[in-house]
């Protein structure tokens, strides 16, 4: 595989303690929904969320009527699931298109109620990469403002080299705008043994934001380093591209995204400073 010469990293989950950060979450998702509905719907939050935690594999993230990715890898996936299960008790927003529309500016409300709570090693290892000169680059489903005001708080030298990409829409099953031989050519989706259902592959609004990288940096898949803390939303689309694949564990991280991982000649880590070797 040739050398490293361009690194895009997730930001959620990957370089921050999402259980701290996102702690505020969903009280404010929850909130907004009640407000939505014009009444309380914190019991009926639970029920649902805890239906969703005891059988993950019947659950997922629905994005445009497929499972784009697992419900319980995080809490913004867990209440982006489990504010699916309420809008459906309660009968309304049942147009796939409209029902996206305001669950999408509910979550970004509850967003601004995060906290900034990066990994103990993210400076570190943000800042090696930035030192050494190979273009970096953050994307992430988030909005590139909020993001960027995060990562301003970690005082990096070389701050001007690390780009932000942010609403990549990393769970959008689409073709992109405009469509390339290199994407047509990608499989629909792919199978993992102890996953019951398919891995969509072909992300179109996370290939524009890759492919825009990619041009303004000179670089190719063949040369990245992407890494990610779940292999559906961050991984999956860049492996099958030929980029090199690196699994951040969650606590929770599924078996199956391990065995995807590795199938696709990824490595798998357990804590940020594991990235920098493979670098080389």
């Amino acid at each position: 595989m040739p050398a490293v010469r361009c690194v895009v990293v997730d930001f959620d989950g990957t370089f921050t303690d999402i259980e701290t950060e996102a702690r505020p979450f969903e009280p404010a998702f929850i909130d907004s929904v009640s407000d939505l509905l014009g009444r309380d719907v914190s019991t009926e939050w639970s029920v649902a969320r805890r239906l969703i935690e005891e059988s993950p594999e019947k659950f997922g993230w629905v994005y445009d009527g497929k499972i784009v990715a697992p419900a319980t890898a995080d809490p913004y996936l867990v209440c982006t699931a489990t504010v699916q299960a309420v809008l459906d008790h309660a009968g309304i927003l049942k147009s796939p298109a409209h029902r996206t529309e305001i669950t999408q500016a509910l979550y970004g409300l509850a967003y601004t109620k995060t906290q900034t709570a990066f990994k103990h090693d993210a400076r570190t290892v943000l800042a090696s990469l930035l030192e050494g000169g190979v273009p970096t680059f953050v994307v992430t489903n988030s909005k590139t403002d909020a993001v960027a005001k995060k990562l301003d708080g970690l005082a990096l030298p070389h701050r001007e080299r690390l780009g932000t990409r942010g609403e990549a829409k990393k769970f959008w099953v689409v073709a992109p705008e405009p469509s390339d031989a290199r994407f047509d050519a990608l499989p629909e989706t792919l199978s993992v043994a102890s996953l019951p259902r398919a891995i969509y592959v072909r992300r179109g609004k996370y290939y524009e934001a890759l492919r825009r990288i990619w041009q303004e940096s000179e670089t190719t898949p063949e040369s990245t380093l992407v890494v990610g803390d779940i292999f559906e939303l961050d991984l999956a689309l860049p492996a099958a591209l030929g980029a090199k694949v690196v699994l951040v564990e969650r606590p929770n991280t599924l078996a199956y995204e391990r065995a995807a991982t590795l199938a696709a000649g990824g490595h798998i880590v357990r804590e940020l400073s594991e990235v920098l070797p493979l670098l080389d």
